[in-house]
């Protein structure tokens, strides 16, 4: 059966992929998708990479997925929990995940992430955080006119039947806990409410 992409779309999930996408290292080999939905990006990293694996807890999600991707033999989907789940335990050059960590144990995912990534491998995790401070409130309040003018404009919308939480963590938490977890990330903080961490892991 012939590769039928779905109706694009747009979404603040999705305004993130293009810097994922450039972090995948040169030829590179594996990558992970935690947390895929319906595999948008999973489809998009498959471009870049020799074999794609996502993985999501959402029975409906990873059927959309499959479907999406009939006849792409490069990309594979996993339906579970990601903290447990049975993944190669030689890993991936390449680990992403947008908008899902904080569905989970935030740092419990992020040390699994770190356990799976192959020396010299890339990690990219963009998040979704409550604001806590003042200055996080601040940023927020400065943001929310051009966040509501961007989804205006691109008339943003997601896949059905997409499960959503509400954040746990400040921003500042969940930057301290990386910055623990993940010595010489980088942390980033955007305009369209996400924060990404980019860490690479040390070679032996």
């Amino acid at each position: 059966m012939r590769h039928v992409e779905p109706r694009p779309y747009w979404n603040t999930n999705v305004a993130r992929h293009p810097g994922i996408l450039r972090a995948v290292p040169e030829g590179c080999g594996e990558a992970l998708d935690v947390g895929c939905g319906d595999g948008l990006l999973a489809r998009k990293l498959a471009g870049r990479v020799k074999r794609v694996v996502g993985i999501d807890k959402s029975p409906e999600m990873i059927a959309c997925a499959r479907e999406f991707a009939v006849g792409l033999a490069e990309l594979a989907f996993v339906e579970g929990d990601f903290l447990t789940a049975d993944l190669p335990a030689e890993g991936y050059d390449f680990i992403c995940s947008v908008t899902t960590i904080h569905h989970m144990d935030f740092e419990a995912a992020l040390i699994r992430m770190r356990e799976l990534l192959r020396p010299g491998g890339t990690l990219v995790v963009v998040g979704l955080a409550r604001e806590a401070s003042l200055a996080e409130w601040a940023a927020m309040i400065a943001t929310a006119p051009v966040v509501r003018v961007a989804k205006v404009l691109r008339r943003a919308r997601g896949p059905e039947g997409m499960p959503v939480a509400v954040p746990y963590m400040s921003y500042g938490q969940a930057r301290a806990a990386a910055r623990r977890l993940l010595p010489g990330m980088r942390y980033r903080r955007h305009v369209l409410r996400r924060y990404s961490l980019t860490w690479v892991k040390p070679a032996r």
